[in-house]
């Protein structure tokens, strides 16, 4: 299965070089410059795992992760940035990010997270799953 990746950065020169070393390695890869532009990206597409700038100009890489867990609560986001602090770590991660990498970053570490995430995501999938056939299962007294 094709891991379906989102990359979501204003420095467009980083963003393009990731997507290229993500796609060969075998990733599907979108990629999205602002914050606006990542969320009409997950309201229109199928996504596995985001991996999203902290600090872009308009909207934050804050402010769309909690956009982000409201559309798509199951989608798991990256947090990057070259500029973290604890408190920012500390919000993203109770608004529900995966983790939280430091720029600049090795694309061998990121494949790893995003291999974590994405299997998270489908593990939270299968259970949901199970959950409804048993839900119809005891509905249907079987």
């Amino acid at each position: 299965m094709t891991i379906k990746v989102l990359l979501v950065d204003d420095e467009k020169d980083f963003i393009n070089s990731l997507k290229q070393r993500l796609e060969l390695r075998g990733f599907d890869v979108k990629t999205a410059y602002t914050g606006e532009e990542a969320l009409d990206i997950v309201k229109n597409g199928n996504l596995d795992v985001i991996v999203l700038d902290v600090l872009m100009p308009g909207k934050s890489g804050i402010d769309t992760l909690r956009e982000i867990k409201v559309e798509t609560p199951l989608i798991e986001v990256i947090m990057l940035t070259g500029h973290a602090t604890v408190e920012t770590a500390i919000k993203g991660m109770k608004l529900g990010a995966y983790d939280f990498l430091m720029k600049p970053i090795e694309a061998d570490e990121l494949i790893g997270k995003i291999k974590k995430a994405h299997a998270l995501k489908s593990d939270h999938e299968k259970r949901i799953r199970k959950a409804e056939v048993n839900g119809i299962l005891k509905r249907k007294g079987w």
